[in-house]
């Protein structure tokens, strides 16, 4: 809330993770972590409290967050323009974006409510309810898969949206938490860690971490949040809340 490809990164470097360690400590994690190149950066309205992101039929479309200013927007990628927008109610903090054949799929913050909207038009076709928090969303095409800010990924049926299991994403052995915005790349989870540079790599079916990618440097000073992939291209695309740019990036070693 607060807040690939087959190149994955790798490094020997210490790096502290209050998300797994206590904020006194500075260990190795025990996932090798990877470097980044960016390829092509693209304008991002640096109003945007970027929380869901997803690439689409060559749009972006974006859910933003913070009560009185959510809303689902489509993007433009190369221009940054927003195409499409449709504002949430003010009581609402939007989170979470998918796809899900002709309709998207958003979650919020603190009430446990998620939307359904036509991916054309943005209306709302309907409305479902799932415990807690939602944070991410993403989806392996099989089932929405969402995190709540612990380290849990929660797998729903995209049909009725209850929950049908759930994994604690370790690194180590030690859980991973404040797992936050997420995107379905290959077979592997990817993860934006809130408050770090760190964006983890996921096999959804056991939740280990098998490998970090590390953003530092991006827009020094502010995390990321947003990941989107266009799988016809093998792009990954990067961005955060506030960030006044987006960026097409490749793995790398460091």
């Amino acid at each position: 809330m607060r807040r690939a490809t087959s190149n994955i990164f790798a490094s020997t470097a210490l790096i502290a993770l209050s998300c797994i360690f206590t904020s006194a400590q500075t260990q190795s994690l025990s996932a090798p972590v990877y470097g980044h190149k960016v390829i092509q950066t693209y304008p991002h309205d640096p109003n945007a409290y970027t929380e869901g992101l997803i690439y689409l039929n060559g749009a972006l479309y974006e859910s933003t967050g913070l009560f009185k200013q959510s809303s689902l927007r489509k993007v433009d990628l190369t221009t940054g323009n927003v195409l499409q927008i449709l504002p949430l109610a003010s009581n609402l903090w939007g989170e979470g974006l998918i796809s899900w054949g002709n309709t998207l799929v958003q979650v919020t913050q603190g009430t446990s409510t998620g939307f359904v909207y036509d991916l054309a038009s943005f209306r709302q076709l309907k409305t479902f309810q799932y415990s807690g928090n939602g944070w991410g969303l993403t989806s392996d095409g099989q089932q929405l898969i969402m995190s709540d800010g612990t380290c849990d990924l929660r797998f729903l049926d995209p049909t009725t949206f209850r929950e049908t299991k759930r994994v604690c994403v370790t690194d180590g052995g030690n859980p991973v938490t404040n797992i936050n915005e997420l995107e379905y790349v290959y077979g592997r989870v990817y993860a934006n860690i809130d408050l770090t540079n760190l964006i983890a790599v996921i096999f959804p079916s056991t939740g280990k971490v098998l490998a970090w990618i590390d953003l530092t440097g991006l827009y020094p000073g502010h995390w990321p949040n947003g990941i989107a992939y266009d799988p016809q291209n093998g792009r990954i695309f990067v961005t955060g809340k506030y960030w006044p740019n987006l960026y097409w990036i490749q793995y790398m070693h460091k």
